[in-house]
Formats: structure tokens, sequence, C-alpha cells
């Protein structure tokens, strides 16, 4: 007897109580290996499929699109992010995209402050010291000395959700709030901020201590943080990124510690194509960058939220409804149908 439930191909392992509620609610193909699937692979997993429930690993360009199956017409992404997914390409297929947002701020913001604490404060160096030299002589007035946060400048490039939690968190730290950002937020955000707007970023970058990026990755956002605007930033300053890898150029990053110019960098994504640069790993070992396994979002209770929003905008387009957190392309072209 051939079922009603919607079938759908999860191409990531999700939390187990997910996993269990989209086997009762839908025809659930998993990938059980858990590792990034290739466009064949995928197209393959998707016969007979109604929706594809992607991650931000599956490169879901306008090839891949057009070889979709007629039979799926969502892509339910499992993350917030989806500059993974051609939303022009989809659009113009008949496709729905829909997201997770909202459900990673408070995590994401929490790391990012973590990171931002991390640097000056020497934490990983703290901890692998105590590793290394087991026979530890003590406290000493001059050892390990940091620096603190207060009093110091955050520039906050992005405020959105991500950025305005960052923000709330610092404040508390007693940094000094700056952003940049593509609209001005209202006066009832900036105001308990006591947050500053710069319309011009290279401006801003000049005048912070710290520089941290939570602004979607876009045309315009690529390699945001470039050679020049890295030149342009403070001597001793700090780097946080917690968004995308692609916002900074990493190369110049390496270069601009390693000389000296910055004093560190936090990382929770970097360039990983080809495995991780090892000058970035070098200037880890040297304590000049502290790394983390993209780990921001990395909460049981996210992961379960995400995976609930998920099933949501699944339910809601079968049962002939918008989801609730449908995309948009920026410009939208005309759309074919879809069966």
């Amino acid at each position: 007897m051939t079922s009603n439930k919607p079938k759908i191909l999860v191409t990531r392992r999700l939390p187990a109580s997910i996993e269990a509620r989209m086997a009762t609610l839908f025809e659930t193909d998993v990938n059980d290996a858990d590792l990034a699937l290739r466009g064949a692979d995928i197209l393959s997993g998707l016969e007979g499929k109604d929706v594809l429930v992607s991650t931000i690993t599956d490169h879901i360009d306008a090839d891949l699109i057009a070889r979709l199956p007629q039979s799926v017409r969502l892509i339910a992404q499992f993350g917030n992010g989806v500059d993974n997914i051609d939303l022009d390409a989809a659009w113009a297929a008949g496709l729905t995209v829909t997201n997770t947002p909202s459900v990673l701020t408070d995590d994401t913001a929490d790391m990012a402050t973590a990171l931002m604490l991390a640097l000056p404060r020497r934490l990983v160096e703290g901890t692998q010291m105590l590793l290394r030299d087991r026979a530890w002589a003590g406290w000493s007035p001059t050892s390990m000395l940091g620096h603190r946060l207060r009093g110091k400048a955050l520039g906050i490039v992005g405020m959105g959700r991500i950025g305005t939690a960052v923000a709330s968190r610092a404040r508390a730290f007693g940094l000094t709030i700056h952003y940049y950002s593509r609209n001005r937020r209202p006066p009832a955000v900036e105001t308990p901020l006591e947050a500053r707007y710069w319309d011009d970023l290279d401006a801003m970058l000049a005048e912070v201590d710290i520089v941290s990026l939570h602004t979607p990755l876009t045309r315009d956002t690529h390699n945001i943080l470039s050679a020049d605007r890295l030149d342009a930033m403070r001597h001793g300053a700090y780097v946080v990124n917690v968004s995308r890898p692609e916002l900074l150029d990493e190369a110049a990053l390496i270069e601009r510690l390693e000389n000296g110019h910055l004093a560190g960098a936090a990382l929770d994504v970097f360039e990983n194509r080809h495995g991780i640069n090892p000058r970035l790993l070098a200037l880890a070992a040297a304590n000049k960058v502290v790394l983390t396994a993209h780990m921001a979002s990395a909460t049981l209770e996210a992961r379960v939220e995400m995976g609930e929003a998920v099933i949501v905008n699944i339910r809601a387009f079968m049962d002939g409804h918008q989801p609730p957190h449908r995309l948009l392309p920026d410009s939208p072209l005309p759309r074919s149908a879809r069966g």
C-alpha cells in the first residue's frame, strides 16, 4: 500500500528526537553515514521525494537544481544561512525554499562573547600551559597577563538579531558598542546599548579594538574584511568570526597576525576545503588564534529547535499553506510550475 505521507530526504543526521518525529510524520530517508553528500548522491536519493532537507554542507547550485526530480517541490534548509543554495535558480524552477531563523541567536551570541573573552584573557593558552607543564609553579603577579574588556570598543559588522544579541552581552562586560550595518537600527535598539552607528565601515574599523562579524554572506559582503580593511584596523586589535569564513580574507588575516599588526583572532569558521591552513594552525599553536570547530550554534537545544522549525515548514507547505520561514530571492525571476 502506498503511503500518503510526504517523502523526504534528510542529507545529514539530526538529533534523535527530531529523526523520530520525522519518521512518524513523513516517509523519511536519512543519510546515515552523516558525511556531506555530493550532487549525484543527492539526486539519486531524491527520486520520488517531495522534500529535500538540506544543510549548509550541501552545495545546491543552479546545475543541481536544474536536475532535481520533478517530484521535489520544497528545499527545507536545516539552518539559518542559505548561501549554499542558489535562491534565484530555485525560484525560477518553481521550488520553495525555507530555513530556520531566530533559534540560533542566543547560542551564537554566547559563543561570540566567549571568544571575545578567550582572546584578551588568554583562556586557551592558560589551559594549555597547565597541561604542558604539570609541575606548575603556581600564581605569580606577572604570569599570564592579558587585557580587560571593560572600556574597549567593539565594532559589530551586521546588526541583525545575532549582532544585537552580541552587543547586549558585550555591553554587560563594559565594552562600548559601535556598529556598521546596511540599515541603521531604531532608537529603541540603539539607546539601551548606547550604540554608535557608522555608515562608513573603514572609519569604524580604525576606532575599535575588537571587530565581530555578524553579516550574512552575499556578493556585497564577500571578503568584507579585505586586506585593505584589515590594514585599517588599529594595531593590536582582534577579529572574531562566528558567521561565515568568506566574510574575511583569510590569507590577509594570517599575514597581519604573523607580522603583529593584529593581536589575535578567534574563528569558529575558517577555510577548510583542502584542510585547515597550516599557517593558521601554527598561529593557533602560538596562541595568536583561537579556533573552534564551527560550534557557535552547537547546542542540543538549538539543533532540536531547528529540527522542529523544519518540520513546521514541511507540514505547512504540504498542507497547502505558505511555510512560516519561506525565503525569496532579492529579484524574483519568472517561475516555472512544479507538479
